[in-house]
C-alpha cells in the first residue's frame, strides 16, 4: 500500500484513532497534516513521523470552528501543494439520556462529529477535483449502525456521517474519488478507557474475537481505504468492530 507522493491530512489526530492513522498513512510514505486542538500532542505525533524518516507539519484546528478549518486547509495545501488523502476523524461525546440531554450538548457533538465532515471535505474537494483523484475517509462508529442509550446526539452523528459518506460519493465517483467510512467497535481509546469496568466487561463480551479493537486495527483499514488496492470501492462502510456487528 504504497502512498509515496500523496498528502494526507487527518483530523483529530493529536491521539487515539486519529494518531495512529497519521502513523499509519506516514509508514506507507504519505506526507501528512495532522490537525487537532492540541498543538503540543501533534508536536509529538509529527516529531514521531519525522524521526522515522517521513513528512508531517501539525496544524492546529478546531473543527467546530468553520474559519479554522478554510484557513487551515489553505495552508495545508499551500504548504503541501495539494490535499489528497481527506480522513474526518475529529469527534467528541456529550453523553446524556435523550430526556435530560441538553441543546448545546446536542449541538456540539454534532458541529464536532458531522457539520465539521461537510465542512472538511468541502474545504478539500477543490484540489482533488483538479486533480482528478481523491480519498476521503470519515470515521463513523458502530453506534451510528446500532444505536446506543445515552448517546443519541453521538449515534444520531455518526449515522449522518455515514448516510454522507454515501452522497459524496455518488457525487465526485466521476472524478476518481472515492469516499468511504469506516465503523469502529468498541475500541481501546480516551474516548472508552473512562466507561465503568461493567460496561467495558459487557462490551467484550459481545465481541466474537473476544478482544477490545486497538487504534491500529481501525488505522490499518484506513490506510486500505486510502490505498490504490480500495480503487474500486466507494460508498462503503468497513466495520472493524470484532464481530460485534455483522450483516
Amino acid at each position: 500500500m504504497n502512498l509515496s507522493g500523496r498528502v494526507a491530512l487527518v483530523t483529530g489526530a493529536s491521539q487515539g484513532i486519529g494518531h495512529a492513522t497519521a502513523l499509519k498513512l506516514a509508514e506507507s510514505g504519505a506526507a501528512v497534516a495532522a490537525a487537532a486542538r492540541n498543538q503540543e500532542k501533534l508536536n509529538e505525533v509529527v516529531g514521531k513521523i519525522a524521526g522515522a524518516g517521513g513528512t508531517a507539519a501539525a496544524f492546529a484546528l478546531d473543527v467546530s470552528d468553520e474559519e479554522q478549518i478554510k484557513s487551515v486547509f489553505k495552508a495545508v495545501i499551500a504548504q503541501f501543494g495539494k490535499i489528497d488523502i481527506l480522513v474526518n476523524n475529529a469527534g467528541i461525546t456529550r453523553d446524556q439520556l435523550v430526556m435530560r440531554m441538553k441543546r448545546a450538548d446536542w449541538d456540539a457533538v454534532i458541529q464536532t462529529n458531522l457539520t465539521s465532515a461537510y465542512l472538511c471535505t468541502q474545504a478539500a474537494i477543490g484540489s482533488m477535483l483538479k486533480q482528478r483523484w481523491g480519498r476521503i475517509i470519515n470515521v463513523t462508529s458502530i453506534f451510528g449502525q446500532m444505536g446506543q442509550a445515552g448517546q443519541a446526539n453521538y449515534a444520531a452523528s455518526k449515522a449522518g456521517l455515514i448516510g454522507l459518506t454515501m452522497a459524496i460519493a455518488r457525487e465526485v465517483g466521476s472524478r476518481n474519488i472515492t469516499c468511504n467510512a469506516v465503523a469502529p467497535g468498541f475500541i481501546a481509546t480516551a474516548m472508552t478507557d473512562g466507561l465503568p469496568p461493567e460496561l467495558k466487561e459487557a462490551g467484550l463480551k459481545a465481541v466474537p474475537l473476544g478482544r477490545i479493537g486497538t487504534p491500529e486495527d481501525v488505522a490499518g483499514a484506513v490506510r486500505f481505504l486510502a490505498s490504490e488496492e480500495a480503487s474500486y470501492i466507494t460508498g462503503h462502510v468497513l466495520n472493524v468492530n470484532g464481530g460485534m456487528l455483522m450483516g
